[in-house]
């Protein structure tokens, strides 16, 4: 039997450079949502999230991510969409909807724009139609939805196990 031994905080792993996934949100209610978002990315090697909304990061949640992870706060997200796809990344989105596939078949494109929704609304339709994908998390039990970070973290998960190496 193999003995294990706790090392607490490995060092990160090396990355061929920073991942080409963006996270994109629409205004989130809470900050507490948002800090956990950058906390995310950054254990994840993602350098950028485009955060639609008045939300405030909280260094006590996000740790040290909040250093390395660049968080823009746009009017509106429609023409960020509109540049994105212009600069070559496919917009993708995290909801449910008519049409929308499975997170456990879908395929990346390594230059990937992952749009979250609100807490309670999700997507608004205004944002659905700029997308290029829309993928969504099977649901086996109540509530019928996942929070957001929790949602946004096994989507990046899938990205990451993807392109493991950036």
């Amino acid at each position: 039997m193999p003995k294990f031994e706790h090392i607490r905080h490995k060092p990160p792993r090396d990355l061929v450079g920073p991942r080409s996934l963006i996270l994109v949100s629409a205004p989130l209610r809470s900050s507490v949502n948002l800090s956990r978002m950058v906390r995310l990315a950054g254990c994840s090697g993602l350098t950028e999230i485009i955060h639609c909304g008045p939300g405030k990061v909280d260094r006590t949640i996000a740790r040290d991510a909040a250093d390395v992870v660049k968080v823009a706060s746009p009017r509106t997200l429609p023409p960020v969409l509109k540049r994105l796809r212009e600069d070559g990344f496919r917009c993708v989105g995290l909801e449910q909807t008519t049409n929308s596939q499975s997170l456990y078949e879908y395929q990346f494109a390594q230059r990937t724009a992952l749009v979250i929704g609100a807490e309670r609304e999700g997507l608004s339709q205004e944002i659905l139609d700029c997308l290029d994908d829309v993928v969504e998390i099977p649901v086996y039990g109540q509530p019928a939805s996942y929070n957001v970070v929790t949602a946004t973290t096994m989507a990046v998960y899938e990205y990451c196990r993807q392109f493991p190496n950036g």
